[in-house]
């Protein structure tokens, strides 16, 4: 089961992504190099509550 996880910028902290992600195989908090178009550069985001 896919649960709708929410990727947000480390840099400014604005949530920029919906994504989905499967808990059973990847129990831990996910983290992406995404574009924010807030800092208008690749940054890490970080899977928030």
């Amino acid at each position: 089961m896919r649960t709708q996880i929410t990727l947000s910028c480390t840099d400014c902290k604005q949530r920029n992504y919906q994504t989905t992600k499967e808990k059973k195989n990847h129990p831990e908090r996910m983290e992406t190099k995404k574009y924010c178009r807030f800092c208008n550069k690749h940054t890490a985001h970080r899977e928030t509550k």
